[in-house]
């Protein structure tokens, strides 16, 4: 394998970049990044061949802020033959493995959106042919490897594998959510899809319990305060502003006009904190942190406002703030730029 593709949000290509460079060095594997702005997605050429299939099955991509997805690339094609794109990529999977199903995508930019189309027309003859070739199973094969095909245009493709226990069963590694007409803001969909992502279907079932207490920093509108009232929980809402008529009527919120950085909870029966709050990046992970360390509540889901510059240092910078804080405590820290963030990243922290 020559290298690793990584898809991302357009804009965010050199954060990744040094991303996948400062984590691929701890992996002891070496390289070097190729990317161009607002295109979707980085290029880190192996100076190994091992090594790209190495950090796509050892490097765990939840670890990675800025990367949707991720896998190992063999070859990329600049100028494939209209008359003939399938040949190439039939003769470039000879030294792939069997594979258990096949994704033919493309960036998440307008104009890698324009190929979606083209990519589901060639995805059945490719498909086909990769069968008749066995480097694909008969039937989808959820043990086996991933076989990729990303087109960057017509005539230009990266084709390589990822490993099912550690690649995105998304779609672009995108999770795409309807926006629930009752909720009073979009950002509603930031803290869904941090819930679906953080935490699985058995863990949201056992730590979203109806009844539960939590706390909403920088609550109004109420676009968080919704998630969490539609789970069944109890929520103080904390933000100067104005709330949401229909969350208050429910009976499960009360609004505290009070500054999210003095407020403290009366009583040790908060589980979740979660926050949106416009803030310097430090200040917000070490109050957040400060929250977990004195108990005052169990975990939380949080957002972090990145600079236009130096993103993944100031994500580095806020992990440092939050081990200082927690000092020799076990817990465990996620983090991601979701597909509903902007210039943010959410992050998960809850004591173990």
């Amino acid at each position: 394998m020559a290298g690793v593709l990584l898809y991302c949000r357009a804009g965010f290509e050199n954060d990744l970049a040094n991303e996948i460079q400062h984590k691929a060095a701890e992996y002891q594997c070496y390289g070097f990044v190729k990317t161009k702005a607002n295109c979707g997605y980085v290029r880190f050429d192996c100076y190994q061949a091992e090594d790209a299939q190495k950090l796509v099955q050892q490097l765990p991509l939840d670890e990675l802020v800025f990367a949707r997805q991720f896998f190992a690339f063999g070859e990329y094609f600049e100028q494939l033959d209209p008359q003939d794109r399938i040949g190439p990529l039939l003769q470039a999977s000879e030294e792939f493995p069997q594979c258990g199903d096949l994704r033919v995508e493309y960036a998440d930019t307008s104009e890698g959106r324009e190929l979606s189309k083209f990519c589901k027309k060639i995805t059945v003859p490719l498909r086909q042919a990769l069968r008749k070739k066995n480097k694909l199973s008969k039937d989808t094969h959820t043990g086996k490897p991933v076989l990729h095909v990303f087109f960057v245009s017509g005539q230009s493709a990266f084709i390589g594998i990822s490993f099912p226990s550690n690649n995105s069963p998304l779609p672009l590694g995108i999770l795409r959510l309807k926006f629930p007409a009752q909720a009073p803001s979009r950002s509603t969909l930031k803290l869904e899809e941090a819930i679906h992502l953080f935490l699985t279907r058995q863990e949201q079932q056992q730590r979203f319990l109806p009844g539960m207490h939590a706390v909403d920093l920088g609550a109004c509108p109420g676009g968080w305060t919704y998630q969490l009232v539609q789970r069944g929980l109890f929520v103080q809402a904390i933000d100067n502003g104005l709330m949401a008529e229909s969350l208050m009527d429910t009976g499960q919120v009360k609004h505290f006009q009070e500054d999210g950085f003095k407020y403290r909870p009366k009583k040790k029966n908060v589980h979740w904190l979660v926050c949106d709050m416009i803030e310097k990046p430090d200040k917000v992970a070490r109050l957040i942190a400060q929250w977990v360390k004195q108990g005052d509540c169990k975990e939380a889901i949080f957002n972090l406002k990145l600079p236009m510059k130096r993103r993944f240092e100031t994500w580095l910078q806020a992990r440092d703030i939050i081990q200082q804080e927690l000092g020799s405590q076990s817990y465990q820290l996620k983090a991601k730029h979701l597909y509903h963030d902007r210039e943010e990243i959410t992050l998960h922290l809850r004591l173990l």
